[in-house]
């Protein structure tokens, strides 16, 4: 059965639910509060296959010709072969760039393939500026083909060995800062999809920094916390 939207929370609604916690007062605190980009974005432990939005992003390697193992091959499996005879018209995709096919048999009307960098120690800066345009190539494809909603991987981090902290840190501030431009007042939503406890959890350490929440967020919580 597809996964609905409206049964995964927005960040807003776990901070209210105490699954995310406001930055402690010493801590790093990288964005000030904005209660409309609480709205917009989501973190889903699960398939991401089986999500109902506009777009699924599949971290793809450089051929588009799918791969047996990981995302990549779990979305052309779900999808059908469909799926791999338009990406053999598209002619490859570079590193850091996006290109966007129909979902075909995936509950997800299209899916935008990226391409993220192999994990270097040696080149780790030139390695997040490609896994940021990953994420912004992404976003504007998305956009450009009248997406609205949208939901992402964790890119890189699997046989390409970014390591999960760093790759989550690229992927909150890039799609935090997309939603304050033009481009992201037309997304809904943007879902972080995780796969495993310990992906989830490198997230909800990381959200507050760049999502904080509001008063409001607060005082709900409160307001629960005491009724409990």
């Amino acid at each position: 059965m597809p996964m609905l939207l409206n049964e995964i929370p927005t960040i807003g609604a776990l901070y209210r639910s105490t699954v995310l916690r406001a930055p402690q007062p010493q801590s790093l605190r990288y964005y000030q509060p904005r209660i409309n980009t609480l709205n917009q974005v989501s973190l889903y432990k699960g398939d991401i296959t089986k999500l109902e939005v506009d777009a699924i992003v599949n971290a793809a390697n450089s051929t588009l010709l799918g791969k047996p193992r990981g995302i990549d091959g779990a979305i052309h499996r779900a999808a059908g072969p469909s799926l791999l005879e338009e990406c053999q018209t598209l002619n490859g995709c570079k590193t850091g760039d996006a290109k966007i096919t129909g979902g075909y048999d995936l509950p997800a009307k299209h899916v935008i393939h990226t391409v993220g960098p192999v994990y270097s120690t040696d080149h780790a800066t030139h390695c997040e500026n490609l896994l940021e345009s990953c994420y912004k190539m992404s976003l504007h494809m998305a956009v450009a083909n009248g997406c609205e909603t949208i939901a992402f991987p964790c890119i890189s981090t699997g046989v390409y060995g970014y390591p999960i902290r760093d790759a989550t840190n690229v992927a909150l501030k890039t799609v935090r800062e997309t939603l304050e431009k033009e481009d992201g007042e037309k997304l809904k939503r943007v879902v972080f999809v995780v796969f495993n406890d310990r992906d989830r959890a490198t997230y909800e350490q990381l959200i507050p920094l760049y999502f904080p929440p509001t008063e409001v967020e607060n005082v709900e919580r409160e307001k629960d916390e005491r009724s409990t």
